[in-house]
């Protein structure tokens, strides 16, 4: 799971971003990642997007596919504008 911190009023164009990325995950082969938004209003313009990964060597097999791939760079060229921060989160079904 990845969690972002929009800056304010870029949610929108951020999930817009992730449903295109998601795209690009299924033309490789991936399930698309699933995309959620704050609703809460804890931490206003939060983007989440999270996939189910069965092993960490998986997500780094992924993880060099998806970051060679051309269509990834232009998708996500300009994500950085809209983003104040976030954070990784991993875990392990027990």
């Amino acid at each position: 799971r990845d969690i972002f911190h929009c800056k304010p009023g870029k949610a929108k164009d951020l999930v817009a971003t992730f449903k295109k990325f998601s795209e690009v995950l299924k033309s490789i082969g991936y399930e698309p990642a699933r995309i959620y938004t704050d609703v809460s209003g804890e931490n206003y313009w939060t983007v989440v997007i999270e996939q189910d990964i069965k092993t960490i060597d998986e997500l780094a097999e992924m993880s060099r596919k998806v970051m060679s791939d051309p269509r990834t760079a232009e998708v996500m060229k300009d994500y950085h504008d809209l983003i104040q921060g976030g954070r990784r989160e991993l875990y392990r079904i027990e």
